[in-house]
């Protein structure tokens, strides 16, 4: 029909739903009614498959804060990526057109953020995409590549025993209540809402295991329960310290409640102690910090497992790693890492220790025989 100086077409759609669009010439009106006419019917005869529909990455992001997000200890932090990172960039931008390509375009933009940073972004990223297609809402998840990280990116610790003993020297100068929370992060690899959240009740000195299975807010990292052993030179201050309190939980603040994500034994303390005990800042990245931060006591744990020769498989269980690959990281600090593989080329290399004969030919023809061994 004509509509204006234009031409309108109106159709229903698969679904019975009447639709209508406009075109400037008549030809191209009648064309598309056409097309769209047999489409529809096509759909609901079945020979073609129903379309999925048209979702934007906002609709996406609402329903991840609504659904997923909320099931996660690390919703609030989802919610920040997606407010101040994600969605400015993505927007309303339709779900099947994120690609590599748009991807990449978000990596560039933020090559200020460091590559760790990035990577989470793009996690999420990856996670919510997958959401999509088992929503139905993308035929398939598309295949997105994360900026490499490397693993050492992050990895620093305490690299000796005479590094632990300066670092909880200092802690016990801080206060008995700051070298007991630091020495048990250090010999148990706990991550910080594991400690705080940690009760008397969840340590069994007969079995000599700690149950881990709750942090800050909720539930631990992975949502799972695990079991780290109680270390022999651990054992005395834990016994010591469960005679001594009183409260339900191993480490409390002064109002006697949990210590929670901000707490200041988590980073005014510890650079402190950091300062007091003599350990220089580092550089990292091209910036200045301090020479660990409170993560890393787990790191140290880690790490001197494998260089006293604990094994590798074991330490992932500890440390809750949902893949093996996490833990590797640990595997080259092993004193016996690379023993069994050192024969693997013999124990010669031919020619040396031997008497080898060179024969050089020289422009004159004269030949040289040399004796080299």
């Amino acid at each position: 029909m004509k509509f204006r100086d234009k031409w309108r077409i109106q159709w229903k759609d698969y679904q019975g739903i009447r639709r209508s669009s406009v075109f400037h010439r008549y030809a191209d009106a009648e064309k598309a009614l056409r097309r769209y006419q047999v489409e529809s019917d096509q759909i609901r005869s079945g020979v073609i498959p129903t379309p999925l529909p048209q979702r934007s990455f906002t609709d996406l992001s609402e329903l991840w804060l609504a659904t997923r997000a909320k099931q996660k200890r690390s919703g609030e932090h989802d919610e920040c990526i997606l407010r101040v990172n994600l969605l400015p960039h993505f927007k309303n931008l339709p779900i099947d057109a994120i690609t590599q390509s748009t991807v990449d375009e978000y990596i560039n933009q933020k090559r200020s953020l460091s590559v760790k940073t990035v990577h989470n972004h793009i996690t999420l990223l990856v996670s919510l995409l997958n959401m999509a297609h088992s929503e139905g809402w993308l035929s398939e998840a598309p295949s997105i590549k994360k900026p490499k990280l490397s693993q050492d990116a992050d990895f620093h610790y305490l690299k000796t025993i005479h590094e632990i003993q300066r670092f909880l020297t200092q802690a016990r100068l801080e206060g008995e209540h700051i070298h007991f929370f630091y020495a048990v992060a250090i010999y148990t690899g706990l991550r910080a809402g594991e400690l705080a959240a940690l009760r008397w009740d969840d340590i069994n000195f007969e079995t000599g295991l700690i149950c881990v299975q709750r942090s800050f807010t909720g539930p631990t990292k992975s949502g799972r329960v695990r079991y780290v052993p109680i270390l022999d030179a651990l054992r005395p201050l834990l016994i010591e310290q469960r005679l001594q309190k009183t409260s339900h939980l191993v480490f409390i603040n002064r109002d006697g409640t949990m210590q929670g994500e901000s707490a200041r034994i988590f980073q005014e303390i510890l650079h402190r102690t950091l300062a007091g005990a003599g350990f220089s800042k580092i550089t990292c990245n091209g910036k200045e910090r301090n020479y660990i931060v409170f993560h890393d006591l787990r790191h140290t744990f880690g790490s001197h497992w494998v260089m006293n020769g604990g094994d590798i498989f074991k330490l992932q269980k500890i440390l809750g790693h949902q893949s093996i690959s996490m833990t590797m990281r640990y595997a080259h600090l092993s004193p016996t890492a690379y023993s069994s593989d050192r024969q693997r080329f013999g124990d010669k290399v031919p020619g040396h220790g031997e008497a080898v004969v060179v024969k050089l030919k020289q422009s004159n023809g004269i030949s040289l025989m040399s004796s080299i061994g």
